[in-house]
């Protein structure tokens, strides 16, 4: 997205504008106009570049894994309360917040650090926006320009601890842009001491912008994400890699999303009266009205975030309730507009679904209540976007069976809801290792659509009724999606430092466990996970967690670190294909032998008419036999390339007879031979028969004939003919 002159002048102007009043509340130079003093305390920051840790965590981590005995689900960190206010009219949240934090390190800290998230959205020269420009590869942007008197952001008005006064700095871990102002730092008048707690009071106004990122308003909608400075992460030895205590706090970029500790939320939040309000939690008794306007008091516990939602125009809301084992009662709430009427139930179908799902493959849902927001027509950039028991589904005006509607419908509410097990309870950081929550998620995804045996229907409804409708499997959109002949960046690369975008974090890393998944089965795999999820739930795991608590769980360690290896931490390309097939009739050949104690050459003309015979008389004893067979057998050669990483490939290579061979090709190695003197006639070779390695690059090239076959390529040509016609299809509906 580009700027004009204009616009820049605009945006320049603004943040001067609030750098002065920046100034004069906290009478010092305003922040990025002076040299950044060092921390108080010298605590380090996470490097720029970090990403996917090698190391596992330590088993007391965290406080070590939640055993259910505990009085809380999680080690609470942070404790906030929270009063906002919402002018709908200016798309402003005025905020009063009480920020409580516990050291749980073994050194005083008097510096701490906080996210300003919608600062990334105050001018063209942010992390965010500059990214924008440069790499043209957001997933979060929407393709939109910010207009005049769109733009976000949130102004500090008064920090203090203890009452007294807090300066405070803008700082660029990331070595960001310098007019950059999503990481700010706050110096503490008094040090936290190891084990202690602080609090720190802050009034802040946060302008909304017009929709942008999964947040902002459109009209009189309004969501209300990433909105209220939120402190970072501090890390302790033995915590995703950490060697000693380090702040992880990053700018906002173009492709990063969240990380953050558990703790509790205590938020009053006051709209208009006739205004529906959703948010993150509970509800605390009945929402009070005075002087025009209502204030909503919701808390939740045991969660890293808060987000909510408030409409004038949204229809009642919908309302039922789930439970499962080891779950409690939830109540599920679905707030639409009215011209997405037809999308509510099908939403609320679909997140009982995910419920079950979830809580049956992983672990039971932990909290009380799930709401499930559907915004309105045009505003659909604020579709898809997940916070703890909250998140954003899309919508339809239509939703039939067998369209691309109800497919779009199903997997937005099912990917959402997922986030709320991946990113939610497990809550890894999705700066450094997004693929813990956006790629395995995508992967549970198509295993839920895969049990429910829904295959994505490409077509619309007008389409559908003329008879085109082309299906595939999510695992096979994830497969025709993810880079494989040239993959460039490891599924375990940060968000933000990526050469082909955000797109190979979602569909290679769902299409690598599709792999894993096969390679030590399904059962294995599972049971794998639900022990991932009951270690790690409630704490902060790594890759390298994941990869642990795979090996040990299923009991295949060599093929999961080397998985991980070539997989995980880089992204090696497979490539094995069917080179040559031959099958050739073994005859008696010219030469000479004893017999009878003298030497008899045999060739020429009369071992020509000798090999006639004896199939004459082969053909007259076996009138109904099959094309290639014969008196003769059949010398069938396998020549199998590789150009790629090794992977334990099965080839399958059936005879005119209806017999087949099957072996393995386990080595490491260019390429190999297979040879076999059979009865009859090959008919055709085959590699990967069952389908195990979607990274191949191309499975056109997995099987010969010896005769020409056109279906193999016909049935990966009509794979990509519905990418096609699905791409086309979501142009259409934007």
């Amino acid at each position: 997205m580009g700027f004009s002159i204009r616009w820049a002048i605009v945006g320049a102007a603004a943040i001067m504008a609030l750098l002065m009043a920046g100034a004069a509340l906290n009478a010092e130079p305003p922040p990025g106009s002076a040299a950044v003093p060092p921390s108080l305390d010298g605590i380090a920051l996470a490097l720029p570049g970090a990403a996917a840790v090698t190391v596992p965590s330590a088993p007391d981590a965290w406080g070590g894994a939640r055993t259910g005995i505990e009085p809380t689900l999680s080690d609470r960190v942070v404790d906030y309360r929270i009063a906002a206010t919402l002018d709908p009219v200016r798309h402003t949240v005025t905020g009063r917040q009480q920020l409580t934090w516990r050291n749980r390190s073994k050194v005083a800290v008097r510096s701490i650090y906080l996210h300003l998230y919608m600062n990334a959205f105050e001018s063209g020269d942010s992390t965010f926006f500059t990214e924008m420009r440069l790499r043209a590869t957001g997933f979060r942007s929407g393709g939109l320009g910010v207009r005049e008197g769109e733009w976000g952001h949130i102004a500090l008005k008064s920090v203090t601890q203890g009452g007294s006064r807090v300066p405070w700095w803008f700082v660029h871990p990331d070595n960001g842009p310098a007019l950059d102002h999503t990481v700010v730092r706050f110096d503490l008048p008094q040090a936290v001491a190891p084990g202690a707690s602080t609090t720190i009071d802050t009034d802040f106004v946060t302008q909304l912008p017009r929709v942008v990122a999964r947040a902002g308003y459109f009209g009189s909608f309004h969501l209300v994400g990433q909105w209220f400075p939120k402190i970072g992460v501090l890390e302790l030895p033995g915590e995703r890699g950490a060697t000693a205590p380090r702040w992880n706090v990053h700018e906002y970029h173009l492709n990063s999303e969240f990380y953050a500790d558990f703790g509790n939320y205590d938020v009053r939040l006051t709209v208009p009266k006739g205004y529906t309000v959703g948010a993150t939690g509970e509800l605390q008794g009945a929402p009070v009205e005075k002087d025009g306007m209502v204030t909503h008091h919701y808390v939740q516990g045991d969660v890293h975030d808060f987000a909510w939602t408030a409409d004038n125009r949204s229809a009642p809301p919908l309302e039922d309730t789930w439970t499962g084992p080891g779950s409690p009662l939830v109540a599920i709430r679905v707030i639409y507009p009215p011209e997405y009427a037809a999308s509510a139930a099908p939403t609320m179908k679909a997140a009982k679904d995910s419920l079950a799902y979830f809580s049956k493959t992983l672990g039971p849902y932990p909290y009380r209540t799930l709401t499930v927001v559907i915004p309105p027509l045009n505003a659909s950039e604020a579709s898809g976007m997940e916070y703890p028991t909250f998140f954003t589904a899309d919508g339809f005006g239509e939703v039939r069976p067998g369209t691309l509607s109800q497919y779009m419908l199903d997997i937005t509410t099912i990917h959402e809801f997922g986030h709320g097990y991946f990113y939610g309870i497990l809550a890894s950081n999705e700066f450094e290792e997004p693929m813990l929550d956006e790629g395995v998620n995508q992967y549970w995804e198509g295993r839920l659509l895969r049990e429910r045996g829904q295959l994505i229907y490409a077509t619309s409804s007008k389409l559908a009724a003329i008879g085109v409708a082309p299906r595939l499997t999510d695992f096979e959109l994830s497969r025709m999606a993810a880079p494989r002949d040239a993959p460039a960046d490891a599924p375990g690369q940060n968000a933000y430092d990526r050469l082909q975008g955000i797109g190979p974090i979602y569909m290679r890393t769902a299409t690598v466990l599709h792999d894993l998944e096969a390679r030590i089965g399904k059962d294995a795999f599972e049971a794998a996970f639900k022990e991932y999820y009951r270690r790690w739930k409630f704490r902060h795991p790594s890759v390298a967690d994941l990869r642990e608590a795979l090996a040990q769980a299923s009991g295949q360690r060599a093929t999961v670190e080397d998985f991980f290896a070539r997989q995980m931490y880089r992204a090696e390309k497979v490539d094995d294909r069917v080179a040559e097939i031959t099958s050739v009739e073994e005859l008696p050949q010219p030469g000479t032998g004893e017999a009878g104690g003298k030497w008899i050459e045999q060739g020429g003309k009369a071992l020509d008419e000798r090999i006639d015979a004896q199939r004459k008389q082969w053909k007259k004893a076996h009138p109904d036999a099959k094309p290639g067979m014969g008196p003769f057998p059949f010398r069938t050669t396998v020549t199998l390339r590789r150009s790629g990483a090794p992977v334990p490939q099965t080839l399958v290579v059936k005879f005119a007879d209806g017999s087949s061979e099957t072996v393995r090709w386990d080595m490491d190695e260019k390429w190999h031979r297979f040879s076999w003197v059979r009865p009859a006639r090959a008919v055709s070779a085959e590699l990967d028969p069952q389908r195990i390695h979607y990274l191949d690059v191309s499975k056109l090239d997995d099987s010969r004939t010896l005769a020409a076959d056109h279906r193999p390529a016909l049935r990966w040509t009509s794979d990509y003919a519905a990418l096609f016609q699905l791409i086309l299809s979501l142009i259409a509906t934007v």
